[in-house]
């Protein structure tokens, strides 16, 4: 649907879903007065009550601004001084391996590319949580997860440059700038991950993700202890569990962003070693604190673009689209052919 053709981003990533840390709030901001207007309730609420603590957030939120502004240039950078420099402790980590993932997974792939799968039959092996349409199955090996891990710490602790996953994770790794994402990545979610959502997700695109957005956040006492309450710029997110020794933490669930409560229902769910998550971007969530040891987690944002050349996630709005680098945020330019066949698009509404 989308081959020979450039991925795009939407003008909002300059604006929108600002995230304040010192409040935990996130913003849209084009000048003071709106976010005085749109923002100022929740900003007060949060401890935001002097001018200064005002001036303050506006610095934080400009620097984010700006920081996003020049993100695609520096990244291209990063990458390709990676690329020369640094020396991996595990490459072979870097490509794909059938023996990478655990035998239960093949299996689940099996079902779901068999002639005759279907929902209710997938349903048979995967653990399933409430009405929120998150699904917990086995991915990886224990053994690749240490490997990939050691990797990451050797990563971590070179003197290569990095670029953070985003304003919310201080500590991760970006996986498209360390050369992973044609070997690794892109056949995780062609080969295995989408017949899977095909069928758990048909209509976000589960049977169309054609891009997407990896990368490893780290977890530990020292560090970052926990995640805000957040969605994803993604149809479907896949969030692995790599290890290591860790307490607490869990995940919580609470409402669709695009169709939220009064009182929104929260659940939480335990992070397995070498399992994944599967839920839809949407899904409103966020990680609370461990308690001790450390956690590294693989994060897939899955993206199609027949459903959001739509409807931008983040700003629900036709997008506004500008240049980007690599899968961008997964959107393409929109021909007059291009109707998604297995998709509801009144689902998004």
């Amino acid at each position: 649907m989308s081959a020979g053709r450039p991925f795009l981003a939407c003008a909002c990533f300059f604006s929108d879903n600002v995230f304040v840390g010192r409040y935990g709030l996130h913003v849209r901001y084009r000048d003071e007065g709106q976010l005085r207007r749109d923002h100022g309730r929740a900003l007060r609420e949060r401890g935001c009550r002097s001018e200064e603590d005002f001036r303050a957030a506006v610095r934080e939120i400009e620097a984010e601004v700006q920081r996003r502004k020049q993100l695609i240039h520096q990244s291209v950078e990063r990458k390709a001084i990676i690329s020369k420099c640094y020396k991996r402790k595990h490459p072979e980590v870097y490509i794909l391996q059938d023996s990478f993932l655990a035998p239960d997974f093949l299996e689940i792939v099996r079902y779901c590319t068999s002639p005759d799968a279907h929902l209710h039959g997938l349903l048979r092996y995967i653990e399933s949580f409430s009405d929120k349409r998150i699904y917990r199955l086995p991915v990886f090996t224990e053994e690749f997860c240490q490997a990939f891990v050691d990797e990451l710490e050797n990563f971590e602790q070179s003197d290569m440059p990095k670029g953070r996953p985003n304003t919310m994770n201080n500590y991760g790794v970006l996986l498209n700038e360390l050369g992973m994402d044609e070997t690794f990545i892109t056949p995780l979610r062609e080969k295995y991950l989408q017949p899977i959502t095909a069928l758990l997700y048909p209509d976000l695109g589960g049977a169309s993700l054609d891009s997407h957005k990896a990368f490893v956040v780290k977890y530990s006492l020292h560090e970052d202890l926990d995640l805000s309450s957040h969605y994803d710029n993604a149809e479907v997110t896949l969030n692995v569990s790599l290890g290591k020794d860790f307490t607490e933490g869990n995940l919580y669930f609470g409402d669709f962003s695009q169709d939220p409560t009064p009182v929104p229902k929260y659940i939480e769910i335990e992070h397995v070693g070498a399992q994944g998550l599967l839920h839809r971007g949407g899904q409103i969530h966020g990680a609370l604190p461990i308690a001790s040891g450390e956690r590294w987690n693989l994060i897939i944002w899955m993206r199609s673009s027949a459903i959001r050349n739509q409807l931008c996630p983040m700003c629900n709005k036709k997008p506004e689209l500008v240049e980007s680098e690599g899968f961008g945020d997964g959107f393409t330019e929109t021909l007059e052919d291009d109707v998604p066949e297995t998709v509801n698009l009144c689902s998004l509404w």
